[in-house]
């Protein structure tokens, strides 16, 4: 046990010495008729009664150590590591073609939504692309925010710039531009595209999952369209510690989805004890001695002499 006011504990001195004096003195003895008769010494009833009156110097170092604010070390625990979590969501005019009751857009963003509930503690980005790419939503730990968001950015609301084309590497490279600037958290990509990209040829898939793979950042991808998978995704995904996906359908979506959670399990990590306030057991003892007190006054009171 620690005390946060440790100074006030130097008033103790003040009920020890009263205590001291207490069971030092001696009381005058009176005469009375039948003291010379065959009556016992009443030994054991005057330590009762020197104790009835040691009470209210017992209450007052509990009030003086109630003052020193006692404290005690919690236990240890451990808290969710964060992770920071940037999807790279493809937009470019493939994504309205049909898939399950909806779009390939539409099934892509009910998946996400369901995994933002699975990573409950982790901050989430938004990156848009075609041949363009936007960071639409900054990493927050705020899913509210991230959830209202997609429905502002449709494949079928083409913005200025926008074409239909798709830049995977490009995407990627502007996600790795929100990674990097958090400093605490592991990092990782979730692309979410239909498509191939050209800017992945001759050698530059393999660039990217090496630099990655530097900077501790994991892709993984969700291809949501006809097999197979393009090649240049695989190297990117493999080469990062992540994988990648082809779901046939909204279940299968959703499955994936679960797997990428299961695969990039959270991280805990441990959180040493912080002091907390322990006034508890003081307040107990104070009030045992202030019931013995009252006790003491109503049974046990000592004469005034």
């Amino acid at each position: 046990m620690t005390f946060a006011q440790p100074l006030f504990l130097v008033l103790l001195v003040l009920p020890a010495l009263v205590l001291l004096a207490l069971w030092q003195r001696e009381r005058p003895a009176i005469a009375v008729p039948f003291d010379h008769g065959r009556a016992g010494t009443g030994r054991w009833l005057a330590v009762l009664l020197r104790i009835g009156e040691s009470l209210p110097a017992l209450l007052l170092c509990v009030a003086i150590v109630m003052l020193a604010n006692p404290q005690r070390l919690s236990v240890p625990r451990t808290k969710r590591a964060l992770t920071n979590i940037q999807f790279c969501f493809d937009v470019s005019g493939s994504m309205t073609a049909k898939f399950g009751e909806g779009s390939r857009h539409d099934a892509a963003m009910k998946a996400i939504d369901r995994f933002l509930d699975l990573r409950k503690g982790d901050a989430f980005g938004l990156t848009f692309f075609s041949d363009q790419v936007l960071n639409w939503v900054p990493l927050t730990s705020d899913p509210s925010a991230f959830r209202c968001a997609p429905a502002l950015m449709r494949p079928e609301f083409r913005l200025p710039g926008f074409g239909s084309g798709t830049q995977i590497g490009k995407a990627l490279l502007a996600c790795r531009e929100m990674l990097v600037s958090r400093e605490g958290g592991d990092r990782m990509i979730v692309l979410v595209s239909d498509g191939q990209s050209s800017d992945l040829h001759s050698g530059r898939a393999q660039e990217i999952a090496s630099r990655f793979r530097s900077e501790g950042i994991a892709v993984w991808a969700v291809h949501i369209a006809e097999p197979p998978i393009p090649d240049d995704i695989i190297d990117i995904t493999r080469g990062t510690g992540g994988d990648a996906f082809n779901p046939e359908d909204q279940a299968g979506l959703d499955a994936v989805f679960a797997q990428i959670d299961k695969m990039q399990e959270a991280k805990l990590e441990q959180i040493s004890g912080e002091f907390l306030d322990d006034f508890a057991p003081w307040c107990i003892a104070g009030l045992v001695v202030l019931g013995l007190g009252v006790i003491v006054l109503f049974t046990a009171r000592p004469t005034p002499w």
